[in-house]
């Protein structure tokens, strides 16, 4: 069914998913704040580099017809059938559009900007040929961006025994983006919902459509996504590092974009790098991240709590600070989940997050 399917290519899913803005706490924009910097690249250390400004795809990504060739599935989950999700829809109206100064969304009650609505959630599941019973998987945010792309790799790097043989499991969000959507709701929220969501609706639905088992260590877990979905992969992990030890993330919303609001954590994502991580323990979390020099949002103040660059930069301070596995790319004139880095920069990354899996 691999050829079969009908994919959308990487560049266009990056440009529909990328993230609206959002509300920003208790900053009021002055003259002097609104000016526009761009955000400095990390100084190179053994976590941090730079590459670009050119980019070329990776060798892995062509297919090879002389490896064994994982198939491809597909299979829908109903909002009706789910009992964390039941499902919402983003309302546009004048309250919605209303922006401060910033571009941010003003405040006002979540309930006026969704409403109940039913969705359809398409997951694409890549089974390689050499799977065996209790598989390792990464499972993949908004899952059809990447699924394509990610198929001949794998074939690749397991035929050469450089990735194990894991299953993706690249599960699509409820729809539409941003405050008030579904899938604003489960990717940018800072909770252990969505992974719930992944442990109880989803994996079932995959071991039960296909006759896979999945592991249960940690070590054989990881998630991946690119924008809300990256962060929404840290955010399965932080929560439940007894389930995820390895997170891969693409220009990771780390910033002020979660809704609705948590007054325990004000800022969204923004709070990881400023409260969170440095105030717990470390976790057993290894991370790949990467960032574009020309990401969202790379000249704002950092008043707005809305710079992807500079909030990737403070993440991987503090990661390097808190003594956390950890590898930070940033991309020279790379834009927001930039296909060209993605193209170049997965296999490297996928093989760094599972170098010594598994484990003696």
């Amino acid at each position: 069914m691999k050829n079969g399917l009908t994919f959308s290519l990487l560049a266009g899913a990056m440009l529909l998913i990328g993230p609206a803005l959002a509300q920003q706490p208790g900053a009021s924009p002055t003259s002097t704040a609104a000016e526009k910097f761009p955000t400095p690249p990390p100084q190179v250390t053994a976590e941090n580099s730079l590459i670009g400004p050119d980019y070329a795809d990776a060798p892995e990504s062509v297919v090879n017809p002389a490896v064994p060739q994982g198939d491809v599935r597909e299979f829908i989950l109903y909002s009706r059938d789910s009992k964390i999700y039941p499902g919402i829809v983003r309302t546009e109206n004048e309250l919605t559009l209303k922006r401060d100064a910033w571009g941010n969304r003003l405040p006002f009650p979540e309930d006026q900007i969704s409403k109940p609505g039913p969705y359809e959630r398409h997951v694409y599941v890549y089974i390689p040929k050499q799977v065996k019973p209790n598989a390792p998987f990464m499972v993949v945010q908004d899952g059809h961006g990447y699924i394509k792309r990610m198929a001949p790799v794998l074939d690749n790097m397991i035929a050469q025994h450089r990735l194990p043989a894991m299953i993706i499991i690249a599960a699509d969000s409820g729809g539409s983006d941003a405050q008030g959507s579904q899938r604003g709701l489960e990717y940018d929220t800072l909770s252990d919902r969505y992974s719930n969501f992944v442990e109880s609706e989803l994996l079932p639905a995959v071991e039960k459509n296909y006759g896979v088992t999945l592991t249960k260590d940690p070590e054989g877990r990881a998630t991946m996504g690119g924008s809300s979905g990256a962060i929404c992969a840290w955010t399965m992990a932080w929560y439940h590092p007894e389930l995820y030890h390895k997170v891969l993330s693409y220009s990771g919303t780390f910033v002020n974009q979660a809704s609705p609001q948590d007054p325990k954590t004000p800022r969204g994502g923004w709070e990881y790098h400023a409260t969170l991580i440095p105030k717990a323990a470390r976790k057993p979390i290894r991370i790949w991240m990467e960032v574009g020099e020309k990401d969202l949002h790379y000249d704002d103040a950092e008043q707005s709590w809305h710079n992807w660059p500079l909030a990737n930069n403070r993440m991987a301070a503090v990661l390097k600070k808190k003594g956390y596995d950890y590898k930070y790319v940033f991309a020279l004139q790379a834009h927001h989940v930039d296909p060209r880095v993605v193209a170049q920069t997965l296999p490297s990354a996928l093989e760094w997050l599972w170098r010594d899996y598994p484990k003696s």
